[in-house]
């Protein structure tokens, strides 16, 4: 049993997981959390600037954002630590003075925007192409359409990826001690190890390995469950509505509420242009992908206020003919005439406004 009894001297030391417990939360925790967060914060701006440099059209920003990737995802994490908290250790102290403490955030942070912008790249170019027409059909600009459509999408997608990285910058934390911070800014790898000398057992790692185990497992699980809430969103329990069930209740069909918001609708919306469906007229259309003519000599016609559907077999050239009239494509011959009046003239953003806006450029 000497075995058993030196196992637990080495790993369960009660007494020197109390002495060292006070100083491992006041202490140890609070700076590896100061750590993780500055530097994924910090990171994570990094990271949307290398993503957004990494997939513009220009070489030039292209380039320097993958150089900038490589290198700090190739270097050793505490090559980087080492290298930005002693390279610039004179420049550091001028700045925040004896403390190597900026400087290691500083360090984690370059290494976390090299992954970060990895992560939201590809979470970025994950979102469907046909996000990009949809802004267009809005009258969105590009700058616009990737601001408020797709870098959220493309963020949300990889919400678990980021947490991860959160989590990575909390187990490196414990590498900063090799700048030699100050006994207030150690971490909490850094607090066990110290009273790991002083006790000379190993219990006091041990608990510091616990408290990394209680930062990181709850925040997976609440971000697993957060980001499956995303993903299926929420259902309601119950018999499945009719949509004009529902349309119903929102008008207030045979209530004095129902008729007193109508009539407040009514009194708000006099004074407003209201919608009124345009005729549509499509004359001997062509349109081709290259040697692959889809559209040939189409011609359509579409009353004002009726509804119309375009029915086919998958390739028969049904969403081309919808990409044509919006100007998504443009066609190769023929004409589109709304009320009379050609879009094929007009530039395609006041097209989508004055279809946005009820056709009332027309």
């Amino acid at each position: 049993m000497n075995w058993l009894e030196n196992l637990r001297r080495s790993f369960l030391d009660w007494d020197a997981m109390a002495a060292v417990l006070p100083a491992m939360i006041t202490v140890g925790l609070k700076n590896t959390l100061i750590l993780a967060a500055a530097s994924t914060v910090l990171g994570l701006l990094i990271g949307l600037l290398l993503a957004v440099m990494g997939i513009s059209r220009s070489r030039w920003l292209r380039l320097p954002a993958r150089i900038y990737t490589d290198v700090f995802r190739g270097l050793p994490a505490i090559v980087t630590i080492l290298l930005i908290g002693q390279g610039f250790a004179r420049i550091g102290r001028e700045i925040f003075g004896p403390s190597p403490y900026p400087l290691g955030i500083l360090a984690l942070s370059l290494i976390a925007g090299a992954y970060i912008g990895e992560i939201i790249r590809s979470g970025i170019q994950s979102v469907e192409r046909g996000q990009m027409e949809a802004c267009r059909a809005l009258s969105m600009s590009y700058g616009q359409g990737m601001r408020l459509i797709v870098i959220p999408q493309g963020i949300r997608r990889v919400l678990p990826a980021l947490v991860n990285q959160f989590i990575g910058n909390v187990k490196d934390s414990s590498l900063v001690y090799f700048l030699g911070l100050l006994a207030s800014e150690r971490e909490i790898f850094r607090v066990g190890q110290d009273q790991a000398v002083v006790t000379g057992n190993l219990s006091p790692l041990l608990l510091a390995g616990i408290f990394y185990l209680l930062v990181t497992v709850p925040l997976t699980h609440v971000v697993n469950y957060i980001d499956n809430g995303l993903r299926l969103g929420k259902h309601k329990s119950g018999a499945v509505t009719s949509g004009l069930a529902e349309v119903s209740e929102l008008e207030g069909t045979g209530s004095s509420n129902g008729a007193r918001n109508r009539q407040s609708t009514a009194r708000s919306d006099a004074g407003k242009p209201r919608f009124k469906g345009g005729s549509l007229a499509v004359s001997n259309l062509d349109m081709s992908y290259g040697d692959l003519d889809v559209l040939k000599q189409v011609t359509l016609a579409v009353k004002p206020g009726t509804v119309t559907c375009i029915i086919g077999p998958s390739g028969s050239g049904k969403s081309t003919l919808l990409r044509c009239i919006n100007r998504l494509v443009e066609p190769k011959g023929g004409d589109v005439r709304i009320d009379g009046e050609s879009i094929l003239a007009m530039k395609p953003e006041k097209l989508r406004r004055a279809r946005r806006d009820g056709f009332s450029a027309f």
